[in-house]
């Protein structure tokens, strides 16, 4: 057994104590079944004990050599004899009582000793005679009493049996006859002898008026002189002579209480210490002596000589073979409790003896003094082995399995035979087959009960560290419960090595029900935690997936053991009430989701109510907007893959679609910046140049006819905006703040495009998701507001933020004096910026579209650049070459294949710059008749609609030419044609 019972063992201390009452201290280890002796001590019920046994081993001796039937003999001489014919017992090998109880044979000497005899009987003087101890002796030595005692007790024997040889000794009441006999003198004090005195009258108390055999009238006369004769030796000792009044009274009455019940019989028999539990606890302190006083867990060899004598006190306690056997079976008990269950021996003699009270229980017609000694008995043996199984993992260590076992037949021993008292005597119930008796289901309770206990050990002692005082404050709930469930698997794990094989023999499935139990246990514990689970953790996680593999080693656990019953252990493992953790961790892990995916619409919402789209840093040139939802995003995919669990493959599909609704939101959000045709400049209406106007007239002023253009112009002549005389050449970028902000749209979107990618992969990398991509949605709708995002951003950079050095500026009043070069130095220090500013692939996107709008802004005001402006032919030099030059700008950004097809539209219209009037007039005519399905007619020409695109062929754009081109023949053929106006 471990360690821990034993000190609870060894505190428990002893089990007579003087006042008799129950043995159940704070270990708890026993109860004392026998009743209270209020009035008696331990040490007085000991010297009333043995006097009764001095005076019925001894008292046929005595009367026979008073007799002189054997006058031969001297009271020595009859001890003598009972020693010599005890050798023969002795010599044995080993006692037949204890080779019956299984007791070994102890290599020890016997404890019979060499004492001396008194030197007046020596037949030599001077020499002592030396001889072994009599039974008596040992008797004697084991109750702790001195040779004196004997020889008092022999003086008082000798005096009250002379005169009576013919009375038998349980016709005695000696206490009475003590007191009758034995004067003050024969003490050292007064006060010794009162004490010697209350304690026999105490006892004749007890027997005849506390506890008598038979009931008896409270107010019969007798009992009540003898209590006032109590309450007098309570202050000074009564006189006990031959003729005092208090003596003659008090014999008159101790002898009618004790021959009240007295019927006639042959042998006469009086009651004065067969009363229960008078009696019992009498009896106990004589059985007690067959234990060696200097080894405790020792029965002495002569323990059936012992026996012998000790049995010549039934007749007097009322005790009889049956009485005998619980009490003999009780004394080993209370032994091994005693000396620290230490000593297997004595839990195997309390188990033999078990047998022979089974025996006895099954008999009819059980006299009520056996039962009253029975029923405590059994009760308290049954109890004090069912509280250590009931706690077995603490009381049982795992060395100490072969102790469980006997304190389990002890546990069942004694229910079955409170079972068979219960019973009135139905012969042969104890003996049936375990199961009919129900084993099983004292041993399931048992299972239940310990692992229970165990388990509320380890919830409440910090998982495992018993003996930890410190409790970390900040100690996370999860990792408790983690290492709990760590700690119910070695608890499960010793249960199925240890405990497991033992109980198998009367439980069928023990490990399973263990496993059950350890299975609820912690279900109700696992129940309660999981309402602090608010949303999913990681913690949360490991914790559902540490309780998974914990369930399935129980039911593996509970499935192995009950294999091979008979039902296939389908009732006990009906027991099992899953976890349901798969249920629990699809319902976290939905919320979880759906959580994170609210926080993303409310990063949306916020984004629409505050973001201004102003860079985070030059590292960063983002949207904080779109930062905070790629994180967002990010570490949702990240911590919902880390998740193991199959609750993944329905969500992570529920996942992606809400990430690509977020992102499509967002990147409609973003689109929200306006449109290009805001900023491109509604065509002017038709016009012919005025030959009378401004220009025409500086035309005339100008130099010889065969300059390419006009060489000098007043600029305050001409409503020029404000920006265009002030801002000079360009020196810096001219993108606005506004345009910059359309930049980190640009950069934030092309961001969130390239991580969809990282997202599409983490996606495609889990066997959780079916092979297909989960953000295209999103990706098309970025692309297409990062298209519309690039046009906004290009065509205000040009037609609004540039348009002082293109169409308020360039080749207004005249070509030679309003040329590209400062349009170019904006547009270089432009596209620089944009470089800076823009990531590669925004970069990439957006040189392109602002070279188109560059383009297109030339071509504005080449033909649509209103009154202040009129070529002639011999512009065409300067215009081209203006035209090669922004082309030139934009090769290395763009690349001339791409530059070269997208100034294809403007290249041929500067063609047409350089055509003779007559024969542009006459294309024209062509196209525009062509175009309305008239053929080359010529009869009439018909105007033509604008199409929205410049080229060459188109008559739209021809007729742009020609009303931009200051000489007499376009002027009169618009006239002629058109009645187009002059130009004011």
């Amino acid at each position: 057994m471990g360690s821990r019972l034993r000190r609870q063992s060894t505190i428990s201390g002893g089990f007579s104590p003087p006042s008799g009452e129950a043995e159940e201290e704070d270990g708890g280890v026993i109860q004392w079944p026998f009743g209270r002796l209020d009035t008696l001590g331990q040490d007085e019920i000991k010297e009333t004990a043995y006097e009764l046994f001095f005076a019925c081993s001894r008292s046929s001796s005595v009367a026979s050599g008073l007799r002189g039937a054997a006058a031969r003999h001297s009271i020595d001489g009859a001890e003598a004899a009972a020693k010599a014919g005890s050798s023969a017992s002795t010599s044995s090998a080993m006692s037949r009582v204890k080779e019956v109880l299984g007791l070994k044979a102890r290599p020890a000497a016997s404890i019979r000793t060499t004492l001396a005899t008194s030197a007046a009987t020596l037949p030599l003087p001077g020499k002592a005679k030396q001889r072994s101890m009599t039974s008596a002796e040992i008797m004697r030595m084991q109750m702790g009493f001195e040779e004196q005692t004997d020889f008092r007790l022999r003086k008082i024997l000798m005096r009250f049996l002379v005169g009576q040889v013919s009375k038998q000794v349980e016709s005695i009441i000696l206490p009475l006859e003590f007191l009758r006999h034995l004067k003050p003198t024969e003490f050292s004090d007064i006060h010794e002898y009162h004490r010697w005195q209350r304690r026999q009258l105490k006892v004749l108390e007890a027997g005849l008026l506390l506890h008598p055999s038979l009931p008896s009238d409270r107010l019969y006369s007798a009992g009540l002189r003898f209590r006032e004769i109590l309450t007098t030796s309570e202050f000074r000792p009564i006189d006990t002579s031959k003729h005092s009044e208090v003596m003659r009274s008090l014999c008159n009455c101790i002898m009618a209480l004790a021959w009240c019940h007295q019927s006639v019989a042959a042998v006469e028999e009086c009651h004065w210490a067969d009363g229960f539990p008078l009696n019992v606890h009498l009896y106990l302190c004589l059985l007690r002596s067959i234990f060696d006083i200097k080894e405790e867990t020792v029965v002495l060899e002569e323990v059936d000589e012992l026996l012998e004598l000790i049995k010549r006190t039934w007749t007097t306690l009322g005790i009889n073979k049956m009485i005998h056997e619980v009490c003999f079976t009780w004394i080993f008990f209370e032994q091994y409790i005693m000396t620290g269950l230490v000593e297997p021996d004595l839990m195997h003699a309390t188990l033999a003896m078990l047998d022979e009270v089974a025996i006895d229980a099954m008999k009819p017609d059980k006299e009520p003094s056996y039962t009253r000694v029975l029923i405590p008995t059994m009760t308290s043996l049954k109890v004090w082995a069912e509280k250590q199984l009931l706690d077995y993992h603490e009381c049982f260590e795992k060395d100490s399995v072969t102790t469980m076992e006997s304190v389990l037949c002890l546990a069942l021993s004694t229910a079955k035979i409170m079972i068979e008292i219960s019973s009135y005597g139905s012969p042969g119930m104890i003996f049936k087959d375990f199961r009919n008796f129900s084993t099983k289901i004292h041993v399931d309770q048992y299972i239940r009960s310990s692992l229970k206990s165990a388990f509320t050990k380890l919830h409440e002692n910090g998982n495992g560290k018993i003996d930890s005082m410190v409790v970390e404050v900040d100690e996370d709930p999860n990792d408790t419960l983690i290492n709990l469930m760590e700690e119910i698997e070695k608890l499960a794990s010793v249960e199925k090595e240890n405990y497991s094989p033992l109980l198998k023999r009367w439980h069928p499935v023990p490990a399973a029900v263990a496993a059950v139990t350890l299975h609820r246990c912690f279900g109700a514990v696992l129940n309660q935690h999981m309402y602090k689970f608010s949303c999913l953790s990681n913690e949360s996680v490991k914790v559902l997936q540490t309780a998974a593999n914990l369930e399935r080693l129980l039911i593996q656990m509970a499935m192995e053991d009950s294999a091979g019953s008979e039902d296939g252990g389908k009732e006990i493992l009906s027991e099992i009430a899953s976890y349901g953790v798969d249920t629990i961790l699809f319902n976290l892990l939905k919320h979880w989701v759906d959580d994170r995916l609210r926080i993303g619409r409310e990063c949306v919402n916020r984004a629409r109510d505050s973001e201004s789209w102003n860079p985070m840093s030059k590292s960063e040139p983002y949207a904080e907007s779109g930062i905070d939802l790629l994180k967002l995003a990010k570490v949702t995919v990240d911590e919902f893959f880390e998740i193991e669990g199959a609750a993944k493959t329905e969500l992570a599909q529920d996942l992606a679609v809400g990430l690509d609704t977020l992102f499509k939101d967002y990147s409609m959000f973003a689109a929200s910046c306006g449109s290009k045709e805001s900023y491109v400049l509604a065509h002017p209406p038709l016009t012919r140049c005025n030959q009378d106007s401004r220009v025409a007239q500086f035309w005339k002023k100008a130099a010889a006819p065969c300059n390419a253009g006009v060489v000098a112009i007043d600029p305050s002549s001409f409503p020029i905006p404000r920006a265009a005389h002030t801002s000079g050449d360009a020196h810096r970028h001219t993108a606005s703040r506004t345009t910059q902000r359309l930049y980190v749209r640009l950069n934030t979107l092309h961001h969130i495009l390239a991580l969809l990618q990282s997202f599409e992969k983490s996606f495609a990398a889990t066997s959780y998701s079916p092979p297909f991509s989960h953000f295209d949605g999103a990706r098309s709708s970025i692309n297409t507001v990062i298209l519309h995002v690039v046009e906004v951003a290009a065509y205000r950079l040009i037609f609004l933020d540039s348009a002082h050095f293109f169409y308020d500026s360039l080749y207004l009043g005249s070509v030679v004096g309003a040329r590209i070069d400062a349009a170019l130095r904006a547009m270089t220090h432009n596209m620089a910026h944009l470089a800076t500013v823009l990531s590669e692939r925004a970069l990439a996107t957006i040189q392109p579209v602002v070279m188109r709008a560059t383009l297109e802004a030339f071509l504005m005001v080449l033909l649509a650049g209103g009154p202040g402006r009129a070529f002639a032919r011999g512009d065409y030099d300067m215009v081209a070459k203006d035209l090669a030059c922004l082309k030139r700008m934009f090769s290395p950004a763009c690349g001339e294949e791409v530059v070269s097809e997208a100034a294809a539209m403007a290249d041929g219209v500067v063609a047409l710059m350089a055509m003779p009037t007559e024969k542009l007039v006459e294309e024209f005519s062509i196209a525009a008749c062509e175009a309305r399905g008239l053929g080359r007619s010529l009869e009439r020409v018909p105007m033509p609609a604008a199409t929205g695109k410049w080229h060459r062929a188109d008559p739209y754009t021809m007729l742009r030419v020609l009303c931009h081109r200051n000489d007499d023949v376009a002027n009169r053929f618009l006239k002629r044609t058109f009645q187009l106006p002059k130009r004011r």
